[in-house]
């Protein structure tokens, strides 16, 4: 490295996976000796994110930097757009990255911005599944898809974090007459240690946002048919925060687990893993799901969902991954605890893990990213 770069990653949401891999990648980049910011919404996490900001601090020169967000297209668009250009500018960022659909925009305007004033910057982009979750035959995908189209123009390099996520891109919006590439979301060494199951330890845990797109409901219907399937009773965990999180209570209540589903609040994962011996991602749409790889990493069986680029981690034919179903959920929740043991031995093995999504990997083939950016 010649110089130490000023980078900056805007992103809208700092919870879930898009925090989990700024977190890591701002580490690493920091590590290497890197100027590095942070630009995000104000108005979403609570105590577990403020806390993990408050990890992030030291390392991060360029500080962090918090205001509101829209999630959606609106009339306060103009005016939230125009603090985070404010906050983005004085930063004087080399290397603008976008992370999501909001955060995709914010970057390539903002940073073409920057140019007109004669500032040198690097506009990238990593959607994350994002706005490429939308149909394309509806009015809501054919606008986002529209606006992708238009964003390409300003976009110096485009990073998919999974093979399922370009080839929806090409198919949603189309190929990149620019620079682009894949690279994996990326674990750090220490989360290749295995964690126990604790003494009484539930028999799944599911961990992750309380919205429906990740499965929370699915996988209290799943669990309900599961026991139905086994003839006794079974448990289980969810940890995680959302506005729907009362919709889910009042469904395990509904069906007549509530006694035996035990709701808490977002906890480290590999807290979370020794609460139990198997590991759920109901998921209905993912990019590259951090938890997946936590769960793998840290020797936990996990069952789920044949979506995003999931099926890409476990590799063809394997036991794990099922359709986004009640019904097929819960058919492998009963076959994995019938044999608990062979089924953890079909997981892929740590080894192959490690080679494939290593954090300092990842942060070097997207360092490599920048400075070809830079050099257009």
């Amino acid at each position: 490295m010649t110089q130490p770069l000023r980078i900056v990653h805007c992103f809208r949401s700092p919870v879930g996976g898009i925090f989990r891999h700024v977190r890591d990648l701002a580490e690493a980049q920091a590590a290497a000796g890197h100027l590095v910011g942070v630009v995000c919404d104000s108005t979403t996490g609570g105590a577990f994110e403020e806390k993990l900001f408050e990890q992030m601090k030291p390392s991060l020169a360029l500080g962090v930097s918090r205001t509101p967000m829209q999630r959606h297209i609106g009339p306060g668009d103009l005016a939230a757009a125009w603090r985070a250009y404010g906050l983005i500018k004085e930063l004087k960022p080399d290397v603008l990255h976008g992370h999501g659909a909001k955060g995709g925009v914010y970057s390539r305007v903002f940073g073409s911005l920057l140019r007109v004033f004669r500032f040198r910057v690097a506009r990238l982009y990593t959607a994350h599944g994002g706005s490429l979750h939308y149909d394309e035959k509806t009015a809501t995908g054919r606008l986002f898809f529209t606006i992708e189209r238009l964003m390409a123009r300003f976009t110096d390099y485009t990073l998919f974090v999974s093979d399922f996520e370009r080839n929806a891109y090409h198919r949603k919006v189309g190929k990149p007459d620019r620079p682009s590439g894949l690279v994996y979301n990326g674990l750090r060494a220490g989360e290749f240690e295995p964690v126990a199951a604790a003494a009484d330890a539930a028999d799944f845990l599911y961990i992750g946002m309380m919205r429906d797109l990740k499965g929370p409901d699915l996988f209290i219907d799943a669990l309900a048919q599961a026991e139905a399937l086994l003839g006794r009773h079974l448990g289980a965990v969810m940890v995680g925060d959302g506005e729907s999180l009362p919709l889910y209570k009042a469904q395990a209540a509904r069906l007549g687990l509530a006694e035996r589903i035990r709701f808490l609040p977002p906890m480290p994962a590999r807290q979370a893993f020794a609460l139990a011996r198997t590991v759920v991602v109901p998921s209905r749409a993912e990019a590259m799901p951090y938890i997946v790889l936590e769960a793998l990493a840290a020797g936990k069986p996990a069952i789920a969902t044949a979506v995003g680029g999931i099926p890409e981690i476990f590799g063809a034919g394997s036991p794990a991954v099922v359709r986004p179903d009640a019904a097929d959920l819960a058919g492998r929740m009963a076959e994995a605890l019938a044999d608990l043991p062979a089924f953890a031995a079909q997981m892929p093995e740590a080894a192959v893990l490690k080679r494939r999504f290593g954090a300092d990997a990842m942060a070097a083939e997207i360092e490599r990213a920048y400075f070809e950016a830079l050099a257009r």
